[in-house]
């Protein structure tokens, strides 16, 4: 078995999909972890994404959150991606536009290294 094929098949044991709630598919790739998010993030939803991040980024040095399925996000969820990025190496991908004037508007943007494409998102 090559690398590659090592690593894929690494991944697909690690991969975890969640079936509804804010956490979709989890996945280890080109030396990330991948986490997509997804629906509305606030104060109430963002308890099971907090868990997924804190998670990863206790495990691997750099975490990659797929943000392009988030429709909101507030200031609870802009405050777990600042402490996220104290703890690990967060790129945060494909922010859609009310996601992405949020952080231009905190300037978060210039802090979070914040991708506007999916090939920034690592794939299995």
């Amino acid at each position: 078995m090559d690398a590659s094929s090592e690593d894929r098949s690494r991944a697909d044991r690690e991969a975890r999909q969640d079936g509804e709630g804010p956490v979709g598919a989890q996945y280890a790739a080109g030396g990330a972890w991948v986490i997509t998010a997804r629906g509305d993030l606030d104060m109430t939803s963002l308890p099971p994404l907090d868990d997924a991040l804190a998670s990863a980024s206790a495990e691997h040095s750099r975490v990659v959150l797929d943000v392009s399925g988030v429709t909101f996000g507030d200031s609870a969820f802009l405050n777990l991606l600042l402490r996220v990025h104290q703890k690990a190496d967060l790129r945060v991908a494909k922010p859609q536009p009310q996601l992405r004037r949020l952080l231009e508007i905190t300037g978060a943007d210039k802090v979070l290294d914040v991708r506007h494409d999916l090939d920034a998102v690592p794939r299995p």
